[in-house]
């Protein structure tokens, strides 16, 4: 059942498991996008381990705290659109496979964020 509290947990793990492999593979990354740095790729792997915690712990509370969902659904929407402009614009050379792992996680955040948006709705309706 899509609950407000089972989209978080699936949005707190998927975002953990990104960050982990980003952590763990930057360099991985940055070759497969066929950036130089890996900083980009580490430093995103730390927030998305950080928002995973932050994400989990809200999914797992007893309490429903809107705010924080709201800050939640707000920093997925925050990620789409850093996407899109990143697709849109290409402020640096991205690989095609860079470009198709970058629209594939918007989608993923995407729905997360609509989902996410949907089950705080339908409890503070």
């Amino acid at each position: 059942m899509l609950t407000l509290r089972n989209v978080l947990l699936v949005n707190a793990v998927s975002s953990g498991a990104t960050g982990l492999l980003l952590v763990l593979f930057s360099g991985f990354f940055a070759g497969l996008f066929g950036i130089e740095s890996v900083s980009p790729f580490l430093e995103t792997g730390i927030f998305l381990l950080a928002f995973a915690g932050f994400v989990f712990y809200e999914g797992r509370s007893s309490h429903t705290n809107a705010s924080r969902i709201r800050l939640i659904i707000t920093l997925d929407t925050l990620w789409v659109v850093v996407s899109i402009l990143l697709l849109v614009l290409q402020p640096v050379a991205i690989t095609l496979i860079g470009n198709v792992f970058i629209a594939a996680v918007a989608l993923w955040v995407a729905a997360m964020a609509f989902l996410q948006f949907r089950g705080l709705k339908q409890i503070t309706a």
